[in-house]
């Protein structure tokens, strides 16, 4: 998985940033990420963490899912991402470019955070716990978030989510861009 992973997340990189015009050294600019570590993740020698695999889809203007399948010929059978412990995201809806939104499963193992940055402007999270409890951050405060619970927040902030129950917390993620994001 991790080597399909990294294939299909180099391709998808190289595409957004030759698509662009950009060099690496641009790329870094306006991804928030290292030239270095651009470069090992577009030759596949190294996979992103989920907060730094979105600072390039910020920087790109892209959803997360576009990097998660580059056609239907190369597309990931198991389109989850772990890249770190504590975290997994699944892809369950990929980024529908009439809708303008993309759905996600996320698992957070026991006492995990996660802290994303700020996406771009007028981007919207809508957040469904169907597993456990948890925690999420905004307005520079944790919220509690129960089984059932939902929230829905612009997300072009500073926002998290962290387990803070001892079982694994399970929670969909619907991400909403505004228009003018293309896949």
């Amino acid at each position: 998985m991790t080597e399909n992973l990294n294939k299909t997340l180099a391709l998808q990189l190289k595409k957004a940033r030759t698509g662009k015009g950009w060099s690496l050294d641009t790329t870094s600019k306006y991804c928030a990420v290292s030239k270095a570590m651009l470069g090992q993740i577009e030759r596949g020698e190294s996979s992103p963490t989920v907060a730094r695999l979105w600072k390039i889809a910020t920087g790109f203007e892209l959803p997360l899912s576009y990097f998660f399948s580059c056609d239907e010929h190369n597309a990931l059978s198991d389109r989850s991402l772990r890249t770190e412990a504590g975290i997994t995201i699944s892809t369950l809806f990929v980024f529908d470019p009439v809708t303008k939104m993309e759905v996600f499963s996320l698992t957070l193992a026991p006492g995990h955070e996660q802290v994303s940055a700020a996406h771009n402007s007028g981007v919207i999270e809508h957040i469904l716990v169907t597993e456990g409890e948890m925690e999420y951050f905004l307005d520079n405060k944790w919220l509690p978030l129960n089984s059932g619970e939902v929230v829905k927040f612009k997300a072009e902030q500073v926002h998290g989510y962290r387990n803070v129950s001892a079982q694994a917390t399970v929670f969909q993620n619907i991400i909403c861009y505004p228009s003018g994001n293309e896949s």
